[in-house]
């Protein structure tokens, strides 16, 4: 396995990172075939794991803990993202410091860690001042909660605003941005990849197989594979 700085930052991590977007977690026999991809991640030099506090209500954030409490902390490279609803209240959701907050604390138990090393905004919040969010972010690298920061599927513009509020306001720098890059949406080589190569901020592409598009499985006329992501996930369309 190999390793790369993000960027700027002394933080290495491995060329592959193992998600848990999809984690299947509803029975025994799927949890077992998790725990195992869980298992050879690891044995294989990846550090990275992924989640968000949305993925499966909250479950498969549950479930990466468990797994993961069984290797030395220092070893690992945990993230997790704040932004969809994870209940039904007003102030479930978005970018706000009430729900950051809320959101980071139970992601911490969730994933029985004390820090996350990155955390993400998962998705841009108009609702919410980005001096408001980026506080917020900021306060927890300085609370130990988090180690680094950055954002998911935000445009560079977006991006570019954020740089303003944190310079002016004197806050901890945003350190990475997570984009889905495969060779179906490229949309980052157009201004994104600039963007960050200009604020020295690291990029953790997510999808890089288009959901599996790419791996060959899928083929117009075949059957859909059982088991695979397609069977239960309709947008996907085989080629």
């Amino acid at each position: 396995m190999k390793y790369r700085h993000l960027v700027k930052q002394g933080l290495q991590v491995s060329e592959i990172a193992l998600g848990s977007w999809m984690t299947d977690v509803s029975d025994s026999k799927a949890q077992d075939l998790a725990a195992q991809s869980i298992k050879l991640a690891y044995e294989n030099g990846v550090n990275f794991f992924d989640c968000a506090d949305a993925y499966s209500g909250g479950a498969a954030e549950r479930f990466l803990g468990k797994a993961l409490k069984q290797y030395d902390r220092k070893e690992l490279i945990i993230s997790s993202k704040v932004f969809f609803p994870t209940g039904d209240g007003i102030n479930d959701r978005g970018l706000s410091r009430k729900h950051i907050f809320e959101s980071v604390d139970q992601s911490l138990k969730n994933l029985q860690t004390d820090h996350l090393d990155l955390y993400f905004a998962h998705r841009f919040d108009p609702e919410t001042p980005l001096e408001e969010t980026l506080q917020a972010m900021s306060d927890l690298i300085d609370q130990g909660k988090i180690l680094y920061y950055g954002v998911s599927e935000w445009r560079p513009v977006q991006i570019l605003e954020a740089q303003l509020v944190i310079q002016k306001l004197g806050l901890h720098p945003m350190s990475v941005v997570q984009p889905q890059y495969n060779m179906f949406d490229r949309y980052i080589e157009h201004e994104l990849i600039d963007v960050c190569d200009k604020l020295g901020l690291g990029i953790v592409p997510f999808s890089p197989l288009s959901q599996g598009l790419l791996t060959g499985k899928y083929r117009k006329g075949q059957p859909i594979p059982a088991g695979s992501r397609a069977t239960y996930q309709d947008q996907i369309q085989p080629y």
